[in-house]
């Protein structure tokens, strides 16, 4: 499978000085040319690869040496880069059931969510990770240990990846919800940053414990991460590390499985590299680092 990236086309000039032709001439002669990404499953003759990438400042516009990109999650220098794969849990019985999960337990996995986190296990098979972090909530606990499976380092629980606790929403059924509490089902729906319930706004929350588990994560003394956690948690740690608000929570969304990666420099600035990568749900795609 072969994507092809980065295919320039330069726009004509009406008023250059016969120099300024030359020159952009051979300029549009140099940057014309379609290159290529290799993948996992690209023919290994392809004249740029990721490598290539990645030292090439003139391609990536020295993004893979970003400094002082965006506000530092640690607030403190780091002794390396971090590299940190997010992955939402797999299908769960309330998914199925159409129901608020929030931070409940009762939720638990099912046969095909169970399937899915093998997907991701073979997926994710190629890269290296150093340390798991999970939710210690059920359905992202049982997607944690399948993911993990054969690893000799243990597997830590953070109670910061936990999910949003929305109350009296949580084990209702979507379409039950919104009849019997209009109002506040429809503020988080909507409006998520201003749902609240006796005086505690559970997104706004949900930012801080985001910006908590960053500093776990990333202050931990290894580079490569892997982190499993729920879908309104991903939502607050992709928006956190992108330096979004809030009111952004339903910018961004996560499929049952969604694979995303982010690049940490040394002080601590994330990049986003992936968003809800999904290839590998529905076919045999590998990916690699």
């Amino acid at each position: 499978m072969v994507y092809e990236a980065l295919s320039l086309t330069i726009p004509l000039f009406s008023n250059l000085t016969s120099n300024n032709t030359k020159r952009a001439s051979k300029y549009y002669d140099r940057c014309r040319s379609t290159h290529r990404i290799r993948c996992s499953s690209s023919s290994a003759d392809l004249p740029i690869t990721v490598d290539k990438l990645e030292s090439d400042h003139s391609l990536t516009g020295s993004a893979y040496d970003f400094e002082r990109a965006t506000t530092s999650l640690t607030r403190k220098s780091l002794s390396t880069s971090k590299m940190v794969t997010l992955v939402r849990h797999g299908l769960s019985s309330w998914n199925e059931e159409g129901r608020v999960q929030g931070s409940s337990n009762l939720s638990v996995l099912t046969e095909t969510g169970v399937k899915q986190a093998e997907r991701c296990r073979q997926a994710l098979a190629n890269m290296h990770f150093d340390q798991c972090f999970s939710s210690p909530i059920s359905r992202a606990k049982t997607t944690a240990e399948v993911l993990w499976k054969g690893r000799e380092e243990p597997l830590v629980f953070l109670d910061s990846l936990k999910e949003a606790h929305l109350f009296f929403l949580e084990g209702m059924k979507n379409v039950d919800a919104r009849v019997i509490y209009p109002k506040e089902y429809v503020t988080w729906r909507e409006d998520p940053a201003n749902f609240y319930v006796k005086g505690v706004y559970p997104v706004r929350k949900l930012w801080a414990t985001a910006r908590e588990a960053w500093r776990e994560i990333l202050l931990t003394p290894v580079e490569n991460f892997l982190v499993v956690t729920h879908k309104s948690m991903l939502r607050a740690l992709i928006c956190t590390a992108l330096g979004l608000a809030p009111e952004r929570f339903r910018s961004v969304d996560v499929n049952n499985g969604g694979i995303s990666t982010f690049k940490f420099n040394k002080r601590g600035e994330a990049m986003l590299q992936s968003l809800n990568m999904t290839a590998h749900m529905y076919s045999d795609h590998v990916y690699i680092s």
